[in-house]
């Protein structure tokens, strides 16, 4: 970073205003200024600091702009990126802050914080914070179906949960909402002294079996489009590792899909890269002759982190024979519960490195059988 020809700017997102301070060349206070959330105010801004700048006598080269991601994304990234100016996002819990138990936290303060992390990260010491990869428009819009379904899913799962509950507040149990006629099912519900249902209640269980069906009718039509999409495109994106990874017997579509997207189309460097950005890394904690596990770090992504460990469950099933169900039986011998939970997390990292392999080199793991491919 050549500083006398940086101008080095933050912001403090948030829903209602920005707000930007900098550190520009030449001018020895630290400006800071409150915006609208525009991006085009924003490029102004920071235009007008650059002018101010080469009025001083300082040839402004390079412009570089920071933000903590969070509910706006990185939208503005690539905005800013277009525009040739520099725009890193920095993963909001890399940044240091007081551990004091009630500290002082202001926007401009927040902004003091992210403009010393940014300046230490500019003078290359990449540990001051930690940056985001920024993906293009594309790459993110291919995640969106397999987070939708994901979200479809659990909807459906509290829907179910939700008709389940009012049927036993009425003492009826064994009545399943996911088949196909438990619609017309509840008129002939009877309680345990023979009356039907209230008619209120009937009501709200009609209404929440018609969101399930809608649901579930959204849900088929997401992993229709996908199948669609892979036979019609097979080679496009991360299509490849998508049909790659399904032809493993116990990994489903949708776990291809979310493994390819969120995982795999990242550059990793890695095996060890892997296991950290699926949160399948331990917290250690040590101090002098203390030696203790915390347990996972959690610090990854938490969509790959549930669906290895799902997974992993799922691999115990499907691929008894291969090498690394093998090596899980063979270290959970004793049959205890906690020790099965603990070797589980660990299968899980195993398996995820293991199809990493397999999706960026074609390496098949040991003793895992596969499908025909789509």
């Amino acid at each position: 970073m050549i500083q006398d020809s940086t101008l080095i700017a933050v912001i403090e997102m948030s829903q209602s205003s920005w707000l930007v301070a900098a550190s520009v060349p030449g001018i020895e206070r630290h400006p800071a200024k409150k915006l609208e959330p525009d991006a085009a105010a924003l490029l102004r801004l920071l235009h007008r600091w650059q002018a101010e700048a080469e009025r001083t006598g300082r040839r402004i080269e390079r412009i570089a702009v920071a933000y903590e991601g969070g509910r706006d994304g990185v939208w503005l990234a690539r905005w800013l990126r277009a525009r040739r100016v520099d725009a890193p996002v920095i993963h909001a819990n890399s940044i240091a802050v007081s551990r004091e138990h009630r500290r002082a936290k202001t926007d401009r303060l927040d902004t003091a914080l992210l403009k010393r992390a940014f300046l230490g990260w500019l003078r290359g010491e990449p540990d001051h914070c930690q940056m985001i990869a920024v993906p293009s428009l594309e790459e993110e819009d291919a995640k969106r179906p397999g987070r939708e379904r994901e979200a479809l899913v659990g909807e459906r799962t509290r829907v179910i949960n939700r008709i389940k509950s009012t049927l036993a507040w009425l003492g009826i149990r064994g009545f399943k909402p996911h088949l196909r006629q438990a619609a017309a099912q509840l008129e002939t519900l009877r309680t345990p002294e023979g009356a039907p249902l209230p008619g209120n209640t009937l009501a709200e269980l009609r209404r929440a079996m018609a969101r399930l069906q809608l649901i579930a009718g959204q849900i088929r039509d997401i992993d229709s489009a996908r199948v669609q999409q892979l036979q019609q495109q097979p080679n496009t994106g991360a299509h490849a590792m998508v049909r790659t990874l399904a032809q493993v017997r116990g990994v489903g579509l949708a776990t291809a899909d979310l493994l390819a997207h969120e995982a795999f189309s990242h550059p990793l460097r890695d095996q060890r890269a892997v296991a950290r950005y699926g949160g399948l890394t331990g917290a250690p904690d040590e101090s002098g002759a203390r030696r203790r596990e915390k347990g996972l770090a959690r610090a990854g992504n938490a969509r790959v982190r549930r669906a290895m460990i799902q997974l992993a469950w799922r691999f115990l099933i499907f691929q008894k024979d291969s090498a690394l169900a093998r090596w899980y039986w063979q270290r959970t011998a004793d049959h205890r519960g906690t020790t099965r939970k603990t070797m589980i997390v660990a299968l899980a990292r195993k398996l995820l490195i293991a199809l990493w392999r397999l999706a960026t080199a074609g390496e098949i793991p040991a003793g895992v059988g596969l499908r025909p491919a789509l």
